[in-house]
């Protein structure tokens, strides 16, 4: 398939650059993939979607204050967003400015905090943190909640708690697992009470994930490793939803990525390490039997990714009714369900 056919036209007035008061407020489109079916509702309806018995696996991982105003030696201004925390010193980053850092030189945070230059990797700078305090704290300290730059805007104080789910835990994540952010702990609550239940993996999400692919046939595309541990619990409860004929619902490509991964090898097992599966139409899921995922980018690894699952002739209507119906678009907006 070619990148062109992952393309949409989406107005500037449908991106969402605000949460919603009440997260759970979003409005829900249904998906019927075995009646090729498209319906409405809001997301706490979900309740109503979903079955007794089947299972949510949500992204656990944390969001961290990834973007750093820093200077030269000379003063010169400079942006360093922490891609990945390699230790607790050291960190890969991309760094935007006029003139990029010299290998070797240092950079400083509020001119007091130094940061080497090691070295450069692709796209990335590798940065050791000259100071006792780990890079967490530092980035505790001085960092800003790395929000998308399709907000076109500074991020405030609403969004260190609502570019973050509920559930969030270990940090390492640049970017939300957006999907996740419709739950809040009531609705959690009330699923568990309807006999669904959910389990946790962990994808630290990379700033790549959300980038638009560049490449004309998308099966030249190579996507940027990320970082996953699925648990042998999660499994077990996977196996046992299974048994019981209950549905893995997943909670966010990132979910997707984590599940599919760890049954590469034709059976799930637990799995730590990194994964860089690229997911488009054709694919053969080995695990999930529904999916809850935001309104994503065209030309993205991500519609893609939902192409594969829903098909990509009822994903591509399914975006422009969204279109249609005048839908909230991308991190803060509005949640699509497939499941049949």
């Amino acid at each position: 398939m070619q990148l062109k056919d992952f393309d949409y036209q989406l107005p500037e007035t449908l991106i969402a650059r605000y949460p919603l008061d009440n997260r759970t407020d979003s409005r829900l489109m249904h998906l019927n993939k075995q009646q090729g079916k498209i319906s409405h509702g809001r997301f706490n309806q979900v309740v109503d979607l979903l079955k007794p018995g089947d299972l949510l696996i949500l992204n656990n991982s944390k969001v961290i204050p990834a973007r750093l105003a820093a200077t030269k030696s000379t003063g010169a201004q400079l942006e360093v967003f922490i891609e990945r925390i390699q230790s607790s010193h050291q960190a890969l980053a991309m760094i935007r400015a006029n003139r990029g850092p010299k290998i070797g030189s240092s950079i400083f945070l509020n001119q007091k905090i130094e940061i080497q230059v090691l070295q450069r990797q692709d796209q990335f700078y590798v940065l050791k943190f000259l100071t006792n305090d780990p890079i967490l704290t530092i980035l505790e300290q001085y960092g800003r909640v790395p929000i998308p730059p399709y907000l076109n805007r500074q991020a405030d104080e609403s969004d260190n708690q609502r570019y973050q789910t509920v559930y969030a835990n270990p940090p390492g994540s640049v970017a939300a697992p957006t999907a996740g952010l419709h739950f809040d702990n009531d609705l959690l609550s009330k699923l568990a009470t309807q006999g669904i239940q959910h389990q946790f993996v962990t994808c630290h999400v990379g700033a790549g994930t959300f980038q638009p692919v560049k490449v004309t046939n998308i099966h030249e595309h190579q996507m940027h490793a990320e970082i996953v541990q699925v648990s042998e619990t999660v499994c077990t409860a996977i196996e046992q939803t299974k048994k019981n004929a209950g549905r893995v619902i997943a909670v966010g490509t990132t979910s997707v990525r984590s599940l599919e991964t760890a049954a590469r090898s034709g059976k799930l097992l637990p799995y730590d390490g990194e994964t860089d599966i690229f997911i488009y139409p054709g694919f053969k899921f080995q695990v999930i039997d529904g999916l809850i995922t935001n309104f994503h980018l065209p030309r993205s690894s991500l519609i893609m990714l939902v192409a594969a699952f829903a098909g990509y002739e009822l994903t591509m209507q399914a975006y422009q009714t969204a279109v249609d119906e005048k839908y909230r678009f991308y991190s803060y907006g509005d949640a699509m369900l497939i499941a049949d």
